[in-house]
């Protein structure tokens, strides 16, 4: 998975990022809240970041208030990085749009159990919006079934889109998943089948 980090000091840049990557992870290092903003906009952007509060430019917080009004299908795991560790900084840092903090200098056990949990939850956004997608699909195709279909008098027979006419059942197979099991309703046996039946003996009778 892709990691984004936005964090204007060196030093604790490139500890971070070498933790990230000795984990396993992808991971883009951005010295500012402005870096980090343009490569969070982009389509292929990091579903999890790991910004800084206090940066020159764009802070962390400020980062996390623009993700969240771009109201995305996936949002962002956000986890902020602040030397502030007062309650009431907490609960500013989780009100403008981060889901998690850690506190700096991070202790490395806290941050991966962290960055874990940010990594559960993307994938299971991505497992939601993947059954939410087919979900989709699914009514799209029963909506192909809906309308005003012409339908023979007769035979029973529908026109298609093509001018066609086709069978019930293979109309509905066509436009869904739908399976058919023939049979015969008691109206039918009576009106269709006794007779033929009936037709038959006297036949046989003759011969």
């Amino acid at each position: 998975m892709k990691i984004l980090i936005a964090e204007d000091d060196v030093v604790s840049r490139r500890l971070l990022e070498a933790t990230l990557i000795r984990w396993g992870y992808e991971v883009i290092a951005t010295r500012n809240g402005v870096e980090a903003w343009d490569i969070l906009q982009g389509e292929d952007a990091p579903l999890l970041a790991i910004l800084d509060w206090m940066m020159p430019g764009m802070d962390g917080l400020e980062v996390c208030r623009r993700l969240r009004s771009l109201q995305r299908a996936i949002p962002p795991y956000l986890i902020i990085l602040t030397a502030k560790g007062r309650q009431q900084d907490i609960v500013t840092g989780l009100e403008a749009g981060a889901n998690d903090y850690v506190t700096k200098p991070f202790h490395r056990e806290e941050l991966r159990a962290r960055v874990q949990v940010g990594t559960r939850m993307v994938e299971l956004q991505q497992s939601l919006a993947e059954r939410v997608y087919a979900l989709e699909d699914a009514l799209a195709r029963v909506k192909l079934l809906q309308g005003l279909l012409p339908i023979c008098s007769y035979c029973k027979k529908i026109r298609d889109d093509q001018n066609y006419w086709q069978q019930v059942e293979a109309y509905i197979a066509e436009h869904s998943e739908a399976q058919f099991s023939h049979s015969i309703c008691p109206d039918c046996y009576d009106t269709k089948v006794i007779p033929q039946l009936e037709q038959l003996r006297r036949q046989l009778g003759r011969s």
